[in-house]
């Protein structure tokens, strides 16, 4: 019959632990890839809020700046004349 050794339990019990802190790093990693992409979607995204509010702003700024325009009556066109 073989029985398993306490050496052969010790090495056992060392290996898995190893890997497991191997599978530990790899799920870390991933976790840590998706949290930058989120992080460079939220860059992209505030980006783009600033440019629009920075539209926004330009164009209340450019209608405080501007008088009113008084209307220029409307002039039809002359008429041809006949010969």
């Amino acid at each position: 019959m073989n029985t398993i050794s306490l050496e052969q339990v010790i090495l056992s019990i060392i290996i898995g632990t190893l890997l497991a802190i191997l599978y530990l790093l790899r799920v870390l990693v991933v976790m840590e890839r998706r949290i930058a992409r989120m992080d460079e979607n939220i860059f992209r995204i505030t980006a783009k809020v600033l440019k629009e509010e920075q539209v926004i702003e330009s164009q209340i700024k450019g209608m405080a700046r501007k008088k009113p325009a008084v209307k220029k009556p409307v002039r039809k066109p002359a008429k041809k004349k006949r010969k």
